[in-house]
């Protein structure tokens, strides 16, 4: 099987990522829409991708794209491919095939059993922990966590990186810089943990 172009690798990696989310492959279209190519763009990108033996076309049915091989991970196999979500607007979940900006490669070993999901920091609420602006976390996908730990959890329809922990009638989500103070609630959603961070010196 030959490699593929750095579209084709993003076109690929997408519709991976979309089986492994939503359990189902994407249309055509959505592919199309996703990266704003026309039909006929995506439908190319489609074939290419099939005639290079990644993927496996079922007749002319709408979703029936079934992932074959990834031999470029094979030839990297300490490597994993982690999604980055982009910014969330109010009421999009965080998950949503919108919110995919790209993906990153990640060590396997760096990695504990469960999916991940990646996020870029902004802003410096989490600075005394380490976490600059612009760094980029890797979140382990879990609905549960342990005071003190680092968590990804949405309040309010908002996504925030914030240290967790259970007080007696609520839950107190701490930042790591005195500037801001720590948000109390009763009504949040753990999304992830905080697995390590990446930071580019560029």
């Amino acid at each position: 099987m030959k490699g593929l172009t750095t579209r084709q690798r993003e076109v690929f990696d997408f519709i991976r990522w979309f089986i492994s989310s939503k359990h189902y492959p994407p249309t055509i279209r959505e592919i199309a829409v996703n990266f704003a190519f026309s039909v006929k763009g995506s439908y190319d990108h489609v074939k290419a991708l099939q005639k290079k033996g990644f993927i496996r076309c079922a007749g002319n049915r709408s979703r029936a794209i079934e992932v074959v091989a990834d031999t470029e991970a094979e030839r990297q196999p300490n490597l994993v491919s982690v999604p980055v979500l982009g910014s969330v607007a109010a009421g999009k979940p965080l998950f949503a095939e919108e919110n995919l900006t790209g993906w990153i490669q990640v060590p396997a070993a760096s990695l504990k059993n469960g999916q991940h999901f990646a996020l870029q920091v902004r802003g410096d609420s989490m600075k005394d922990a380490g976490i600059m602006d612009g760094d980029v976390v890797v979140v382990t996908h879990q609905e549960t966590a342990e005071n003190g730990e680092i968590v990804v959890a949405m309040v309010d329809e908002a996504v925030t990186l914030k240290r967790f922990f259970v007080e007696k009638n609520r839950v107190r989500l701490k930042a790591e810089n005195p500037e801001y103070p720590p948000l109390y609630t009763q009504n949040v959603r753990i999304l992830g943990r905080l697995a390590f961070l990446m930071r580019s010196y560029a």
